[in-house]
């Protein structure tokens, strides 16, 4: 659905506007097809998570604690982290004994990568990493794409190996009650830079009820994206750019701060349009920068990013 030629863009429509729900509760339920229940319960529209992203030198308690004292009960944990959990060899039992410890749901792991160049080596790390996340309790895996300028296959190769890749996740993650998030990268370079591709690839496969979207507000940027699909989102990861000085195809994963006031995403806009459009599950943080990943008080920080989309949130002309 692209929103803007509809002409029911957030900024050109007051009914679209009062559609923005604020910070009520109510019970969200998204049951997919193979009974695994994402985001279900009386919760805060749009709660915030924390990707490990956002402090990827803590230790594993020490980034859910930061979760817990922002009042954040999801999280996003990753595998690719150096000298922390999950790369470190920590067990799933202590990863799950220690979320349900301070009473945190985890999410998804992130990531896969690249699950659509599928190889036997490629089926024996999704079948661990799958596995992993079913015993720490985490609901889902994020999906990556290959991101290689030097990958140059044409479109009915590229998508034919997607599909390929898709049809070969289903029984894993059904098997083991966790879904696959596909998350699109924006970058030129990327193997998948569309939602809609990912999304039509999905039902070409027949497992809506398997995989869902990640609706990333940088890459729906830099991809250029203006079709939203909300019905088939299953997390939003959210991170701003703040440099004037760049380009929308140099924007990188080292310019994505937390978002504030100089956000040039519009992570407000895209969060309406997704809310309208019925999405009720968080909004992770995925900083990249060093300027967030060493700072001092990073508490301080995502605190200060979460007014920023509060305040838009109960305001919509901000």
């Amino acid at each position: 659905m692209d929103t803007e030629a509809n002409g029911t863009s957030a900024r050109h429509s007051t009914t679209h506007c009062r559609l923005t729900v604020r910070m009520s509760e109510y019970t969200v339920q998204l049951r997919i097809k193979n009974k695994h229940t994402f985001y279900e319960g009386r919760r805060p529209m749009n709660a915030f998570s924390l990707n490990h992203r956002v402090a990827p030198a803590a230790g594993l308690t020490a980034f859910f604690d930061l979760a817990v004292s922002l009042g954040v009960t999801d999280v996003e944990v990753r595998n690719e982290l150096p000298g922390v959990a999950i790369a470190d060899g920590t067990p799933a039992e202590t990863v799950r004994r220690e979320a349900e410890a301070r009473g945190l749901t985890i999410l998804s792991i992130n990531a896969l990568y690249p699950f659509n160049i599928w190889t036997p080596e490629r089926a024996e790390s999704a079948r661990t990493l799958i596995d992993y996340a079913a015993a720490c309790g985490a609901q889902g895996v994020v999906l990556c794409p290959l991101n290689d300028p030097a990958y140059r296959a044409g479109n009915a190769e590229r998508l034919g190996r997607l599909r390929e890749a898709l049809a070969a996740l289903a029984p894993l993650l059904r098997r083991a009650g966790v879904i696959g998030l596909v998350e699109p990268l924006g970058f030129p370079e990327s193997s998948l830079r569309l939602k809609r591709e990912a999304m039509e690839a999905i039902d070409a496969v027949g497992e809506a009820g398997t995989f869902k979207l990640v609706h990333d507000t940088f890459h729906h940027h830099v991809a250029g994206e203006t079709e939203f699909f909300p019905g088939h989102t299953g997390l939003v990861h959210v991170s701003g750019v703040v440099d004037e000085g760049l380009s929308r195809d140099a924007m990188k994963d080292a310019h994505r701060v937390l978002v504030d006031a100089g956000d040039r995403l519009d992570n407000l806009g895209q969060i309406r349009e997704l809310v309208a459009g019925g999405y009720a599950g968080p909004l992770s943080f995925e900083p990249f920068a060093d300027s967030v990943s060493n700072a001092a008080d990073i508490r301080s920080l995502l605190a200060d990013s979460m007014t920023v989309l509060r305040q838009a949130e109960a305001d919509p002309a901000r």
